[in-house]
């Protein structure tokens, strides 16, 4: 109740911040019908796609003309376009390199050779999240393996420490230009790319990473522990669904969002992790009903960045970390060091934990690693920790699974007033409920 009477308090102030009207796509429009309603017939919409519910997207080359009309129809409940994020400069990899393979000699659960580089693994006393010691003398092949989207710049599935863990939809055959299993995409072999869209307006199958921020937050997720090669990621029994999203200089859109997360949850993915955000919204709730409907009809719990501005989210809010959701869980910043990140944005209200997000070590394209650091980090280390906690309690609904991570928090003074659950992620205290 507090955060929902905090969000509708600070809306109005954020919306009058702007000198001018958001940046918005010429040809899209989000529509959402009455009860019992079909969508209306106009010349002017060119496809439509019935995204989940009531809820429609439309395209149109007469924007403004079908806007008016749909505005004046009975049938309909509302209609919003479709804002662009605005443009930002996302964390890039320092200090890459290429690793030789072989086991490291350290008296750990994994002999990853860049183990030693991931202190975030380290336990809670030591200012990390309780990977190493969730791992000791655990045997993880009576776990049940987790589907993990990443909507980001895409992921390189070709990459050494990456292309094993990889979720390949078994219903279509690569490359025969055919949807063989009727799910809407065309060989959507590893996931989808909603940046580039055919003649019809539905999104292609390369999710190729585009920059790289992508394939270190899929990394830092999932990449292949104990194979001698590169890192260990959070998880041991995942698999990555790539979807491109977010472009390589932020700016994405809410359709482009929610038709991401409709996908990644039709197709069997129980966690999403959403490493991007915006400082404004500017009246369509559609990513936050679409968070609300793929958990309570899906299962699903989303993971989001609480933004690198250094600000209290709770004045100042940022999407979707500021939406109000059961199903959605978001991650503040730590250092190394222990205490906030000091790009970390933070909120009582509105923050659900802290992880490990500065200097953090992963997989770059072209078989390389680096560190990058932001809440972009932050919160695929808490989603490593979602994944494998449902790994080993695949009953758990996305509800039970964000209380699990919230309730066995490692707490601390530099947290209790940052956060709302008090501390840092820790997967080994919440592996042993």
């Amino acid at each position: 109740m507090i955060k929902t009477l905090l969000v509708m308090m600070t809306l109005c102030t954020s919306l009058s911040a702007f000198s001018k009207t958001p940046k918005f796509h010429q040809n899209r429009l989000i529509v959402k019908l009455k009860e019992g309603q079909t969508l209306p017939n106009n010349s002017t919409i060119t496809s439509s796609m019935h995204l989940f519910k009531n809820t429609y997207i439309v395209r149109t080359n007469s924007l403004i003309a079908l806007e008016s009309a749909l505005k004046e129809n009975a049938s309909v409940q509302s209609v919003n376009r479709d804002y662009f994020s605005g443009r930002e400069k996302l964390p890039t990899a320092k200090n890459v390199e290429k690793l030789a393979h072989g086991a490291n000699k350290l008296n750990t659960p994994f002999n990853d050779p860049g183990l030693r580089k991931l202190w975030a693994f380290k336990a809670s006393s030591n200012n990390g999240m309780g990977v190493l010691p969730a791992y000791e003398n655990y045997d993880s092949s009576n776990s049940e393996r987790i589907i993990v989207a990443v909507v980001d710049t895409g992921v390189d599935y070709n990459h050494e420490d990456l292309k094993d863990i990889m979720w390949i939809n078994e219903g279509e055959i690569p490359g025969n230009g055919i949807d063989d299993d009727e799910n809407g995409y065309i060989d959507d072999i590893h996931g989808i790319n909603t940046l580039v869209r055919d003649a019809q307006g539905k999104a292609t199958m390369d999710m190729m990473d585009g920059h790289s921020h992508g394939s270190h937050v899929s990394g830092t997720i999932g990449a292949t522990q104990n194979n001698g090669i590169g890192i260990a990621g959070v998880a041991s029994n995942v698999r990555i669904m790539g979807i491109r999203t977010v472009p390589n200089s932020s700016d994405e859109t809410d359709v482009d969002v929610a038709e991401a997360f409709i996908y990644a949850a039709k197709n069997g993915a129980r966690i999403i992790n959403c490493s991007f955000g915006k400082a404004h919204n500017e009246g369509g709730m559609l990513v936050k009903e679409t968070i609300d409907y793929i958990g309570s009809e899906y299962g699903v719990l989303v993971v989001a960045a609480a933004g690198n501005s250094s600000r209290d989210i709770d004045r100042r809010l940022t999407y979707p970390a500021s939406f109000t959701s059961e199903t959605l869980l978001v991650v503040a910043s730590t250092s190394k060091r222990g205490g906030m990140s000091y790009f970390s944005n933070y909120g009582k209200v509105n923050v659900d934990v802290a992880a490990p997000g500065s200097g953090i070590y992963s997989t770059t394209p072209g078989n390389r690693y680096g560190n990058m650091s932001g809440t972009s980090m932050a919160s695929p280390n808490t989603a490593g920790v979602a994944a494998e906690i449902l790994s080993r309690n695949p009953a758990l609904t996305p509800v039970e699974l964000k209380e699990v991570i919230m309730r066995t928090v490692s707490k601390g003074r530099r947290y209790s007033a940052k956060v709302v659950s008090g501390g840092l992620v820790d997967l080994s205290a919440a592996v042993k409920e």
